[in-house]
């Protein structure tokens, strides 16, 4: 079971990264082929229904966030922002790189993939298609961005790292709050590069930029509702509030958020119905994947190929290597993001390595401040196995396999350069 485990991860992102196959089609052929070869039987649809009941309320939580900023984007909420950002920006491809990290890291300090995605993508997105950057560049570094700011305490993984464990969160956090910031160098610094690359290839000078006069076009013009830009802004701070706060679950709260805004800045029928169809396409395709997501995670933990891979890797491990557990760890905690969901790596397998490690005599901690250097924090907008990921490429309007390609070199860098400071610091010892 092991190996047809990992035989199903290596199958499923070759066949992604290479597109060779469509993410929806690699997503629930490949676990349901080697889940029969394990002998799943019939069995395979039970694990695949359980796996969509898990992920349904982030897929209509998508679909109704999709629409919802979708009519927001038509009346034209975002514009004064956006014209905002250009007056500072310019036509400075580089200004607007970094300008997209930076709003990220703000506004991912409530540690929400959904949120930060849902906020910046939009924002962002015109400038990049107004000056014809390249919008993986725009996934890339809000991907880094979110993701080096996720290893906050309240965040996912640091929460899930202390809980299995039962530490206190200011062990596992407190330390690697310098290389945590030393990521966030590392994100800029690469912010930088990326946008200096795209003001070479886009031919603009930092002096000759000048400021960007955006044109709209005469359908769009009829769509725009200034008039109601304070009430729009007002629906949208308390969806966020409500989702931050956890007022509602997020389908609640994107489902009445998109039909408030719908019925006041659209009351014709026909409108409404002309705006829905406008972005139906956007919401339904990317709701798909992540239906197809379900099924792959349920296959995955149901047909117990996940808990046979965590055994065998631990297993695995040279008595040698044992004290130096933490630091390969640290090496490998980014990619890792790509074969565990954080349920699975902070509940199954940390334990397990910190439990290890201990037998070594090194403290089991250590394991959990290497694994959250990477590991569903910089690795998360990347994998496949976490709804956020499928919501930053769908707003960005690129596919899985592009994003990851351009962007995991940046993203396993991120995370390697708050290790070596970690490293320097005596957080995890070699």
């Amino acid at each position: 079971m092991a190996l047809l485990g990992f035989l199903t991860i290596a199958v499923l992102l070759f066949l992604i990264m290479t597109k060779k196959l469509s993410t929806i089609l690699a997503l629930i052929l490949v676990p349901t082929v080697f889940a029969l070869l394990g002998g799943a039987g019939a069995k395979v649809g039970t694990f695949i229904v359980n796996g969509i009941k898990n992920i349904s309320p982030t897929g209509t939580m998508f679909i109704f966030a999709v629409l919802f900023f979708g009519i927001l984007t038509d009346a034209g909420m975002f514009d004064p922002v956006i014209n905002g950002i250009l007056k500072t920006v310019g036509r400075d491809p580089l200004k607007v790189t970094i300008a997209s990290a930076v709003l990220a890291m703000l506004v991912h300090l409530d540690g929400s993939g959904v949120v930060t995605f849902s906020i910046t993508v939009p924002a962002m997105l015109p400038l990049f298609e107004e000056l014809r950057m390249d919008k993986r560049v725009l996934a890339c570094v809000v991907a880094l961005a979110a993701g080096t700011m996720n290893i906050v305490p309240w965040g996912g993984p640091t929460l899930r790292a202390a809980t299995s464990l039962n530490l206190p969160i200011t062990t596992v956090y407190n330390p690697v709050l310098v290389p945590q910031l030393a990521g966030l160098v590392c994100v800029l610094a690469i912010a930088y590069m990326l946008g200096m690359k795209e003001r070479k290839r886009l031919g603009v000078t930092a002096q000759g930029g000048g400021v960007v006069e955006r044109s709209l076009t005469e359908s769009e013009k009829k769509l725009r509702r200034p008039h109601l830009f304070w009430f729009n802004v007002i629906v949208t701070v308390v969806a966020l509030v409500a989702l931050i706060k956890a007022w509602q679950t997020p389908t609640v709260v994107f489902m009445i958020a998109f039909a408030i805004t719908l019925l006041v800045n659209y009351p014709n029928p026909k409108m409404q119905a002309e705006r829905i169809n406008a972005h139906a396409q956007a919401a339904l395709l990317m709701a798909s994947v992540l239906f197809a997501a379900g099924a792959f995670t349920g296959i995955m933990k149901d047909s117990k190929m996940l808990e046979a891979m965590t055994k065998f890797a631990v297993s695995a491990i040279p008595k040698g290597l044992g004290a130096h557990l933490p630091l390969i760890v640290g090496i490998f905690a980014m990619p890792l993001s790509l074969v565990f969901d954080p349920d699975s790596y902070y509940f199954g397998v940390l334990p397990v390595l910190a439990s290890t490690v201990q037998g070594f005599g090194v403290e089991g901690v250590q394991v959990a401040r290497a694994s959250i250097l990477g590991q569903m924090t910089v690795g998360f907008p990347l994998s496949p196995l976490t709804p956020a990921t499928l919501l930053l490429i769908g707003l960005c309007g690129i596919d899985l396999g592009d994003h990851q390609r351009f962007s995991f070199k940046w993203a396993w860098l991120t995370s390697l350069v708050a290790l070596v400071v970690a490293l320097i610091l005596g957080v995890i010892s070699v």
